[in-house]
């Protein structure tokens, strides 16, 4: 079969077209369709293939192999007949912006620092960029500026083939080595990198590139990048939140690393009170209790931390089995002690009398109950042996 003309290399922009239907074939409940032309973009080069609609039948997919495009449909065509192709075109769209915000990064990264770009994937929510050595967060941060700098030039976009003397005298990027006719986009100058993917026609036309997040991996870094339509809601997002916790911190957005610092200076404050009045209250309980003698209390608002550390408090004094209970999780939740003995057994008979969960390793055991009776949990304990 001929190889497919790619009408997406000579038009991006191309949403509706028509074509002769060469093949169709079933597929596990779908059907491959093969044309003698096309505008859906197949998948590749990091870039995901193309949805929309094929002469009725839905297209869910897009590969190409031996240079012929399969369209994987929801209905079969007939041989022979010209349809009418549609692209869906929001996430074409978005495709072309992350594509092209991702040559503009690349090369700019290249250019000034020499990273390779040694993967890149268009996921969701964001774009995935590999490099091949580490950078700094103000690497990262030049970079960025500079990226967006190509962007606001709104310099022209170029994807073409060029002829082999005009390749050979041209310093290009290309992850592998290339047989036959190369590719080359050039992203307003900012990038001169070979590439099958489909572009913007300006650099201008990116609107944003923003680095959402920066990883050490295998040597490099793996980025997490948004651009375009991404970029913009993604940084409407974080305002809205950067507003909302600055009214509950009390301060607007530019002054919340400042108000979360004295914030969580002051739980740290208040931790330490907690543990010192924990402390107060599990020797407060011990001094009430008597030597060889079970005891069973309630703690409300205790976290599991604070049922523990009053539950080996009065263990200390007492000496026998200590519980320590309070409102939680399904009803209430639990800590036992049996210094010097297995409290595996009493937590077990106690989870099967109220529907318990949880367990524990030699003396100390903890978990939830699926009742709020803190009486009748009592009872229990004191009446076991």
């Amino acid at each position: 079969m001929q190889p497919t003309e790619k009408l997406y290399e000579q038009d991006a922009f191309l949403r509706r077209f028509t074509a002769r239907v060469l093949a169709c074939e079933p597929a596990d409940k779908s059907w491959c369709v093969a044309l003698d032309r096309t505008a859906f973009y197949p998948e590749g080069g990091g870039q995901p293939a193309d949805t929309g609609t094929l002469g009725g039948a839905r297209v869910a997919d897009t590969r190409v192999k031996a240079g012929v495009i399969w369209h994987r449909t929801d209905a079969p065509l007939p041989v022979g007949q010209t349809v009418t192709g549609e692209i869906d075109w929001e996430p074409r769209l978005d495709h072309m912006e992350q594509h092209t915000g991702e040559h503009i990064l690349s090369g700019t990264l290249h250019r000034l620092f020499g990273a390779e770009n040694v993967g890149f994937h268009i996921g969701d929510p964001a774009v995935r960029m590999d490099t091949d050595i580490p950078l700094t967060p103000d690497q990262l941060a030049r970079a960025e500026a500079q990226a967006n700098a190509a962007v606001r030039a709104d310099a022209p976009v170029r994807c073409w083939y060029p002829a082999p003397d005009e390749l050979a005298a041209l310093t290009y990027r290309s992850k592998k080595e290339i047989d036959g006719p190369v590719r080359l986009t050039d992203a307003g100058g900012a990038d001169l990198c070979a590439c099958c993917g489909t572009h913007l026609r300006t650099t201008g036309q990116v609107g944003l590139i923003k680095i959402l997040s920066a990883q050490h991996y295998k040597g490099g870094m793996r980025l997490a990048v948004v651009c375009g339509q991404r970029a913009q809601r993604t940084v409407a997002d974080v305002w809205q939140d950067a507003e909302a916790a600055g009214v509950l911190l009390s301060a607007g957005p530019g002054r919340l690393r400042e108000a979360v610092t004295h914030t969580a200076d002051a739980a740290e404050t208040l931790h330490r009170r907690l543990a010192a009045l924990q402390q107060v209250l599990g020797e407060a309980w011990a001094a009430g209790a008597q030597p060889g003698q079970r005891t069973v209390f309630l703690c409300p608002e205790a976290d599991a931390d604070t049922l523990r550390r009053l539950c080996l408090a009065v263990t200390a004094r007492t000496g026998a089995v200590c519980a320590v209970l309070a409102p939680g999780g399904r009803g209430l939740s639990y800590v036992l002690h049996c210094p010097g003995g297995d409290a595996r057994t009493l937590a077990q008979g106690l989870n099967a009398a109220f529907d318990g969960r949880g367990g524990g390793r030699g003396g100390l055991c903890q978990g939830s109950l699926a009742t709020d009776d803190f009486d009748a949990v009592r009872r229990f304990l004191l009446e076991q042996h």
